[in-house]
């Protein structure tokens, strides 16, 4: 026993002296110099800074070639540059449309930040959509450039069916800033059609989602750009003050034809005389009649969207799991869920604290439902009184809010005599 006692003392000591961490650091007397301290980047980190510097060389290069050289090979360049490496290499997470989410929920919510990476995806496209269009989406974006490259034929679709798709962007931007903003889902990320594409496997019905639009890809221009990505949607609104505009030529128009048929989006507008000549009291009373038409669109939308919150406050999981809870309290279950074996295992929160948590996140359902729903109707009263208006065109124009700079109409100009070859 006494052995023991002494191994046991002899042993502690050892180990003591081993690891024992001397703070502060000792003071020699004889010159000695620490050696520098090398703090290396993270991995990741170092990935974030490469990405935003590459977004803005390849936004830049697009701009370059689209407004001041007016050619189509940088666009066709940085398009398959971008499905390599943010699509495939980065597997399409390198991503400003799930960025959209990620805003909404740091203004809906103090307690979230959002890191200086995401914010720059977000900003920088529409910092560039100002200065130069929508060059984001010319061939930077993995998912506009991935059917920029498998577009190869280009049937117009009507305008009456173009017209009711360019409305769902802005509905589906509504949704995703509404489940964001109530922390309750991001849904731009769970239903990205072309991730599972760059991953090269996810969820089969996704994945089949993604290869129809490539099909349709084929035959008609980019469909996920102009009737789905809510991203897009944001970029034409601001693109359409943009301080340099894209244009077909840089000489005088004849009239040809040739270039609206080449764009891929239908963004190019033909001539078109306004014959309907109206009095100057007619214009005022058709101003009006918007001005009404406008706010009861407004009041419509806050209305639906209201009567619907309740609904929508079940994609939270707080308000899944109280539904649970309360059901289970009313009447016992002998199996219970994972969730509420979870829930019943804690002591942190009672059932009457869940219960003051779902009534706050219900009420925040009602307050912002009543917002996007204003914002639904007033998208809708846009577009409609936009296709109420005529103005007066007397060459091909190209309408910023829809083009996507892909350049195609450049090379079918006659007035463009020398087109760039890849």
């Amino acid at each position: 026993m006494k052995k023991n006692t002494i191994l046991s003392t002899i042993l502690t000591f050892i180990s003591t002296t081993i690891f024992a961490q001397r703070f502060p650091q000792p003071d020699f007397e004889l010159g000695y110099v620490y050696p520098e301290q090398h703090l290396f980047i993270p991995k990741e980190a170092f990935w974030s800074y490469m990405d935003i510097a590459l977004l803005v060389i390849l936004m830049s290069f697009v701009a370059w070639a689209v407004i001041k050289k007016q050619v189509r090979g940088p666009v066709i360049l940085t398009s398959i540059f971008s499905v390599a490496y943010f699509g495939f290499f980065r597997n399409g997470c390198v991503c400003s449309i799930g960025a959209i989410q990620n805003v909404a929920l740091v203004l809906g919510n103090s307690g979230f930040t959002i890191p200086l990476f995401v914010l720059l995806l977000f900003i920088l496209p529409i910092i560039f959509a100002l200065l130069f269009g929508r060059v984001f989406c010319a061939g930077v974006c993995p998912l506009g450039a991935l059917q920029e490259v498998v577009n190869v034929k280009n049937y117009r679709l009507s305008k009456a069916v173009t017209g009711v798709l360019r409305i769902f962007p802005w509905i589906y931007l509504g949704f995703a800033v509404l489940f964001a903003i109530t922390n309750s889902r991001f849904i731009l990320c769970a239903y990205d059609p072309f991730v599972g594409i760059f991953r090269l496997g996810g969820e089969l019905p996704l994945i089949l989602f993604g290869v129809l639009l490539l099909i349709f890809s084929i035959f008609t221009g980019r469909p996920f750009c102009r009737f789905i990505c809510p991203y897009g949607a944001i970029l034409s609104l601001f693109s359409r003050f943009s301080f340099r505009q894209i244009k077909i030529t840089k000489k005088e128009c004849i009239n040809c034809d040739l270039c609206r048929n080449a764009c891929p989006v239908d963004a190019i507008r033909p001539p078109y005389e306004n014959k309907v000549k109206e009095s100057r009291s007619e214009g005022v009373k058709r101003i009006l009649k918007y001005a009404i038409f406008l706010p009861l669109m407004m009041i419509a939308g806050v209305l639906i969207m209201s009567s619907m919150s309740e609904k929508f406050s079940e994609m939270h999981k707080d308000v899944r799991l109280h539904d649970e809870v309360m059901a289970n309290e009313n009447n016992p279950q002998s199996v219970q869920s994972l969730d509420l074996q979870a829930f019943y295992g804690q002591e942190s929160l009672t059932v009457e604290m869940l219960s003051t948590q779902v009534a706050e996140i219900k009420q925040d359902f009602r307050n912002y439902s009543k917002l996007i729903g204003g914002f639904f109707g007033l998208v809708v009263a846009l577009m409609l009184i936009g296709l109420s208006t005529k103005r007066t065109r007397k060459t091909y124009e190209i309408d910023d809010a829809d083009c996507v700079a892909c350049g195609r109409c450049f090379n079918y100009c006659p007035q463009n005599k020398v087109a760039f070859k890849c």
